[in-house]
């Protein structure tokens, strides 16, 4: 049975979870691609059974979670899944962005975007896995939080009995509105793209130039110069990755999507590929990169009060960013000469 709206054709809960009993070994957002409705459809479909809606604001969230201890966080997008395993430190909560400054858990994060969330119970053999997990507007995973052998279930439980919802229905409609991905090109010349983007200070100056210029970042770094930007091969993040293990050299990943930035600091040990994917397989921190996605890879170059900084970025053939890399360096000293 189907439900049929104006613009498409969509399976019941029901339906979504017979499908799920007969692909048991199909990743979540395949089986949401093959359906056509969204992974916090696929969620939805099981509340009240192994599931549990939840209220989705950050801040009510943040204020609880360093009682879960050490969990796992992961945050993704389209092409990369960056997971990393510590507690959740040092939050400091705001209306437009909040921030979270742990050893190991590093977030920035945009909570008008977080608009649904859930409880999720998984059986796994005579285990439960559980999670926390949270969607924005059109049903796409923004960030979830999976309980460890070390986490502090009881606290979980807290929380989940704290935030649950009155509307525990398991419907669940996508709204894409203002979801346009196309990039904005301004009528901004080269010469005063250059003249901004030399005057830069900071790094995080770089966002509010775009949006001043009313310019896309990949049209950006393909129009300011090769001084500034210039084109790398696709494989370059792999290869990047294999250099930094045999030197030992000290890195930043940076995965986003609209309501979070997920970042990594530090050195990285076992990188493996697998088909499509490479792979960061380490104590804390694992990534999950489809390269095949790669479409673009860039060498970014801004200026800042240090001296300037060089990013390695990759773009998808959307024009989106799919992943970014900085080598570590503290604030005040210029950039590694190693990662140059």
């Amino acid at each position: 049975m189907t439900e049929t709206t104006k613009e498409t054709i969509r399976p019941f809960p029901a339906d979504i979870r017979a499908f799920r009993a007969e692909n048991p070994k199909m990743r979540e957002r395949d089986i949401a691609a093959r359906l056509g409705v969204s992974e916090a459809a696929l969620v939805a479909a099981e509340v009240g059974i192994s599931a549990v809606r939840i209220d989705a604001d950050a801040h009510r969230f943040l204020a609880r979670v360093s009682s879960l201890g050490e969990v796992l966080a992961l945050s993704r997008n389209e092409s990369a899944v960056h997971e990393k395993i510590g507690v959740y430190e040092n939050i400091k909560s705001g209306v437009q962005a909040a921030i979270v400054l742990g050893e190991n858990i590093d977030l920035r994060i945009f909570p008008k975007r977080w608009t649904h969330a859930f409880a999720v119970t998984k059986t796994d053999g005579d285990q439960q896995r559980l999670s926390l997990q949270f969607f924005d507007k059109a049903g796409d995973a923004v960030h979830k939080v999976h309980l460890r052998p070390a986490s502090n279930v009881e606290a979980y439980h807290a929380i989940v009995a704290e935030l649950r919802l009155e509307d525990q229905s398991q419907d669940f409609t996508e709204d894409r509105s203002g979801y346009d991905v196309s990039e904005i090109d301004g009528d901004v010349s080269r010469d005063e793209l250059r003249d901004h983007w030399g005057r830069m200070t900071d790094t995080h100056e770089f966002f509010g130039m775009l949006q001043k210029l009313k310019i896309g970042r990949q049209a950006a770094i393909r129009t300011v110069g090769d001084d500034y930007a210039w084109k790398l091969e696709t494989n370059a993040v792999g290869e990047m990755m294999h250099a930094s293990v045999r030197e030992g050299l000290p890195i930043m990943c940076f995965v986003a999507n609209d309501g979070i930035v997920q970042i990594h600091s530090g050195p990285i040990f076992n990188v493996q590929a697998m088909g499509p994917w490479i792979n960061i397989m380490d104590p804390t921190f694992h990534l999950h990169l489809r390269q095949d996605h790669i479409s673009e890879a860039w060498a970014v170059r801004k200026p800042t009060k240090d001296g300037h900084v060089t990013s390695l970025e990759a773009y998808d053939a959307k024009g989106e960013m799919i992943i970014q890399f900085f080598g570590k360096r503290k604030e005040g000293f210029d950039e590694r000469r190693s990662w140059r």
